[in-house]
C-alpha cells in the first residue's frame, strides 16, 4: 500500500511522481504525493511542486527539519474539485496526536500540477472518532 493511504504500490502512485518518473495526472496525486513526500521529510520536492512564486529553497531545510520531527499517521481526503483537495493530515508530536486539515488549491503551470495555496482550518482529534494511530480503538481510550 502506498503511504497516502492508496492500494497501489508506493513506487507506482506517488514514489513515480516524487522521482519524476511521471506527472501527477490530477490535483489529487498531487496532494497525495505532497504527503507522502512529507512522510519521507522530502523537502526538495516539496518545494519543486508547489508554484514557481512560492519556490523557496531556505524552506527545504525547514520542511525537513519539522517532517522529522513528528510521526506522520494518517491521511483523509475529505473532498475534491478539479482543483482543490481538502484533507486532514494526522500526526503525532513529542505531546500528543494533532490534524493539519487544509483545502488546497493547485493550478497547471507549464502543463503540470503545481501547489498554489491552502486554507487551514482548526481542526481537533474528537473523543469519539477512531484513533489516528490504527489500533482501531476510539481516540479517548487510545491516545488521547
Amino acid at each position: 500500500m502506498c503511504i497516502c493511504g492508496n492500494e497501489k504500490d508506493f513506487n507506482e502512485c506517488c514514489g513515480a511522481i516524487i522521482t519524476k518518473q511521471k506527472a501527477a495526472a490530477t490535483a489529487e496525486e498531487l496532494m497525495r504525493s505532497r504527503y507522502s513526500a512529507y512522510v519521507q521529510a522530502n523537502g526538495e520536492y516539496l518545494v519543486y511542486s508547489a508554484v514557481k512564486e512560492n519556490q523557496f529553497n531556505e524552506d527545504i531545510a525547514l520542511i525537513e527539519e519539522f517532517s522529522n520531527s513528528v510521526e506522520w499517521l494518517k491521511l483523509d481526503v475529505l473532498d475534491v474539485t478539479p482543483t482543490t483537495v481538502e484533507f486532514k493530515a494526522y500526526y503525532k508530536d513529542k505531546d500528543s496526536i494533532q490534524v493539519l486539515h487544509e483545502k488546497s488549491n493547485f493550478i497547471q503551470e507549464d502543463g503540470i500540477w503545481k501547489y498554489k495555496d491552502g486554507e487551514l482550518y482548526n481542526s481537533s482529534v474528537q473523543r469519539n472518532e477512531q484513533c489516528p494511530c490504527g489500533s482501531g480503538k476510539k481516540y479517548k481510550k487510545c491516545c488521547a
